[in-house]
């Protein structure tokens, strides 16, 4: 036991000096310091460096998105200059190829075209644009896509624009004589 109080005491004297001595206390401070300097410019060219590599990482993305891209163009620009003698089937059947490659080329990005037509109308993934009538589908049954949509695994990236069937709009409107759903309207 004595020994344990003899420590104390000399602990006591220790802490006494250094709390006493101005000197050390200003120099423990300046190392304090120096030590918060230096590690408040570490994390300084840390995050400079972090976004530095981010900005790196996005441009070259975007350059190799642009290169995939660059095929599809060329297709297009000679489907443009092919003489007028070519017959429609063939111009036809190069934009078709032209659009696959565009599916393509979105597919590895995990961008997915949204088969919309005869579905059941949902509002996350549909942007109705009008409303129709046919009797022979059920309610709120997509009737036309206007705009594809697409996803990108379960989510939305961008949704369709469509016709929805509306029966309970054509059952008001059909007690009135004359009276059309908003698909019979000319185009204007």
């Amino acid at each position: 036991m004595n020994s344990n109080s003899d420590s104390i005491p000399a602990a006591k004297d220790s802490a006494r000096d250094t709390t006493l001595d101005p000197t050390a206390i200003q120099q423990e401070l300046a190392a304090q310091k120096d030590r918060y300097l230096r590690l408040a410019a570490d994390f300084d060219n840390f995050r400079k460096r972090t976004a530095q590599d981010t900005e790196r990482r996005v441009a070259a993305q975007k350059e190799d998105f642009i290169r995939e891209l660059l095929p599809v163009i060329d297709n297009l620009e000679r489907a443009l200059a092919s003489d007028a003698s070519t017959a429609p089937e063939h111009l036809r059947l190069g934009v078709r190829m032209t659009l696959q490659q565009l599916h393509q080329l979105l597919s590895p990005h995990g961008i997915e075209p949204e088969e919309s037509l005869g579905r059941t109308f949902d509002p996350r993934r549909h942007e109705a644009i009008a409303s129709g009538h046919d009797s022979s589908q059920p309610d709120h049954i997509v009737l036309e896509v206007f705009q594809r949509g697409y996803r990108r695994g379960d989510e939305v990236f961008r949704p369709a624009k469509v016709i929805v069937n509306d029966l309970s709009h054509s059952v008001a409107a059909g007690s009135q004589p004359g009276a059309k759903s908003d698909t019979d309207a000319p185009n204007r």
